[in-house]
Formats: C-alpha cells, sequence, structure tokens
C-alpha cells in the first residue's frame, strides 16, 4: 500500500502547517504559540486536547471505533534551535536567532495530518495518544513529560517516533534493531597551577601543556580503554585559558561531550577522565584538578520486536526495498529515549532526501523536505491501523 490517498488529498494543506511552524519558530519550554496552533487543529478534528505537561506539551487523544483495546503513543518534537537561519524561503524564520533547523516543524505537521485523518476514519480498536513534545533539544523535554505523569495520564502499551534525515533518500525509512542512538553526557575539567612569566616558564606550572596532555590522553579512552567493538566517543568541543601573549595561566578550562550506546560505559568512562586529570595532576605538579560529569539523555534502544513491525508498517507504506533494516546506530542523542526507558516501541529515521542541496540537520540552511510529509503521515497511519486493527 503506498501514501494513503486520503492523506494525499491535503498534503498542501500540511505544507501550509509547516510553513506557518517554520516562519514562527519557539525554542525550547517556550512553545506556546505552537502549542495553541497544534491544540486548535486537534480540536477541529474532533480530538480530545490536554495541555501543560513539560509546560507547553500538548496530547491528544482519539478513541477508534470500537473504544475497547490497547493504547499508543504517537510522539512528534515542536522545539526550534537557537541558529540564525541563512535560506531564502518565502516562510524562511521570523525570528532573530532561531529557526527549526531540525525538521521538527516537519515532524509536527506529519502527526497532525496522520490525526486529520485517523479522526475522519478511526478505523482501529483502543486508543492514540498524539503526543507533542516540547523542548527536546537539549532541554530534556521528554523527560519532563514522563515525570509530569505522561504516561499514568495517558496510558499506552507501546510509545513511537520518528525523526527525519537528510542524505537519506527521500521515500525511505531505516530501522535499528536495539540501540539507535547514543547516550550524551557532557564533562567540565578545570585545571589549576601557578601562572607565570611566558619567558620564565620554569617559575611557574605550565597548566596549557597539562591541558594538551589530556586531550591527547583523552583520546586514549576510546582507542585504549573501551572493547573496540564498543561505540564510544569522548570529544573535547571547548578549551579557555589566557587572555595575553606573555602570560602562563594559572587554569584552563575544557569542557566535552562522551556519547556511548551502554549505560554502564558511561560509568567505565567518567571513571577514566577522573584517573587521566588525577594523574595530570601529579605529573604535572598542579595545585587543583576538577571534575564535574553531568549524565545527558540515556540511549534510545528501540525494542526488537516492535522494530521489526515498524519495518513492516514502513514497508506497506514505500515498499520493503525501501526499508533499511540494517541501520547503524547514530552517535547523537535523543530524548524520546526516556519515554522508550518506560514503554517499548521503535524510533524510525525517514529519508529527508539526498544531493548537494540538502543542508543537514543543525544547519543554518536546513530545510524539512515537504514532500516527506505525507509519507511520514501515512506511517503514522498504517501504524495506528495496523497495530490496533479490529
Amino acid at each position: 500500500m503506498p501514501v494513503i490517498n486520503r492523506i494525499a488529498e491535503f498534503a498542501n494543506e500540511m505544507t501550509e502547517w509547516r510553513h506557518r511552524i517554520h516562519a514562527n519558530p519557539e525554542t525550547a519550554f517556550e512553545e506556546y504559540n505552537t502549542a495553541d496552533f497544534v491544540s486548535e487543529k486537534l480540536k477541529s478534528f474532533g480530538i480530545t486536547v490536554n495541555r501543560g505537561l513539560a509546560r507547553t506539551g500538548v496530547v491528544g487523544t482519539l478513541i477508534g471505533n470500537q473504544g475497547k483495546g490497547p493504547g499508543i503513543g504517537l510522539r512528534a518534537d515542536m522545539d526550534a534551535l537557537n541558529i540564525e537561519e541563512r535560506s531564502s524561503h518565502e516562510y524562511a524564520s521570523k525570528v532573530s536567532g532561531k529557526m527549526h533547523a531540525c525538521g521538527h516543524d516537519g515532524h509536527t505537521s506529519m502527526l497532525l495530518g496522520a490525526a486529520k485523518y485517523l479522526s475522519e476514519t478511526r478505523n482501529f480498536s483502543g486508543r492514540v495518544q498524539f503526543i507533542f513534545q516540547p523542548a527536546e533539544e537539549f532541554a530534556g523535554g521528554g523527560r519532563e513529560m514522563v515525570q509530569d505523569g505522561l504516561f499514568d495520564k495517558f496510558p499506552v502499551d507501546t510509545v513511537w517516533g520518528m525523526h527525519n534525515f537528510p542524505g537519506q533518500k527521500l521515500g525511505t525509512f531505516a530501522v535499528c534493531q536495539g540501540p539507535a542512538m547514543a547516550a550524551a553526557d557532557t564533562f567540565d575539567i578545570s585545571l589549576r597551577g601557578s601562572g607565570t612569566h611566558a619567558g620564565f616558564p620554569n617559575t611557574g606550572t605550565d597548566v596549557v601543556v597539562a591541558a594538551a596532555h589530556v586531550i591527547s590522553m583523552l583520546q586514549t579512552i576510546v582507542s585504549r580503554r573501551v572493547d573496540p567493538v564498543e561505540s564510544v566517543v569522548c570529544s573535547v568541543t571547548q578549551v579557555n585559558a589566557g587572555d595575553t601573549y606573555n602570560v602562563i595561566p594559572d587554569n584552563v578550562s575544557l569542557r566535552g561531550t562522551v556519547r556511548t550506546l551502554k549505560s554502564g560505559l558511561q560509568d567505565d568512562v567518567e571513571k577514566a577522565i577522573k584517573q587521566i586529570i588525577l594523574g595530570t595532576k601529579t605529573s604535572f605538579h598542579l595545585d587543583e584538578v576538577k571534575l564535574k560529569y553531568t549524565r545527558g539523555y540515556p540511549p534510545t534502544v528501540n525494542d526488537v520486536t516492535e522494530s521489526v513491525f515498524a519495518a513492516e508498517v514502513a514497508a506497506d507504506v514505500v515498499g520493503r526495498n525501501n526499508v533499511d533494516i540494517t541501520q547503524s546506530p547514530k552517535m547523537a542523542a535523543e530524548d524520546f529515549s526516556f519515554m522508550l526507558n518506560e514503554r517499548p516501541g521503535c524510533y524510525i529515521w525517514l529519508g529527508n532526501g539526498t544531493g548537494e542541496n540538502i543542508a543537514h540537520l543543525h544547519n543554518p540552511y536546513y530545510d524539512f523536505n515537504d514532500e516527506a510529509l505525507a509519507i511520514g503521515a501515512s506511517y503514522w497511519a498504517r501504524l495506528v491501523e495496523m497495530r490496533l486493527s479490529k
């Protein structure tokens, strides 16, 4: 079965929704206008609307023709990023320094499209919870929705997520069986020694050289301390020290991120970082070293059984040859992980297109591909109809 005909009929309407949201981006926990728009659309479809989880979250509830049956949760993210848009689209961001650079405008529009179709047909048993989540980017809106009682107030047996991916062919899906995205932790390291004149380094303690040693040693965590078959990333992304040419500073701060696909590896990496900076303190005669290691989003892990089912649904929409069931995990992170920690389900990738004009995620030229809207909405709709078949 290809794209659902009825959804194809109102694809232009979904495009209008997407462009409206794109032009008016709102970042973490500020999605009030977006939430208003989503709520108004859901109500116009005859769907019961609840608001307030994670401050700006929206949950729409739809009961099938035969009311009793399982519950299923479909999640879309609504927030934008703090990026200045550089595209020349008519619907480009009207808000300085903010844009939908990750396609959440498309995700929201696809789920609204599925809600419109399912409210018209109700060709399923049980109930659907349409979960519109705020603050996926860095702020953990998924965690807050769970903490606010998402699955207690809106019970579901399974929960499902979807994200577009530039560089993946339009009209295709990709699924990971098991880990799909990494945990994302951060670290802050401070090294303190004795600053001195740069012409007389022997009279002080050179924390800059010590910091360079730490940066090099951090790379050995991945290459020499972790099983080679495991996926781990340890990246230093900020180095801050000094403010003039002829003074060796008395302190250096390093910041970075650690990505792992298994929760247990987070403990191992944190321990290794501590060992490295303590050893550096001794070797370079530093006065003090400190480490702040912060746990971020946990790994996003698909239920194996549900990932097989997701692939079947995707094949129903785009054909089996257009579904990659051998997709490798990505080392980015996603707070849908908090929902998958509570209920089984699957997070699937939707092709956003290929070619030189397709910018990647979190790029100031990025734009969601409107031709993917009907495909994604059809996937959501068929997921409900196939899982909650009468």
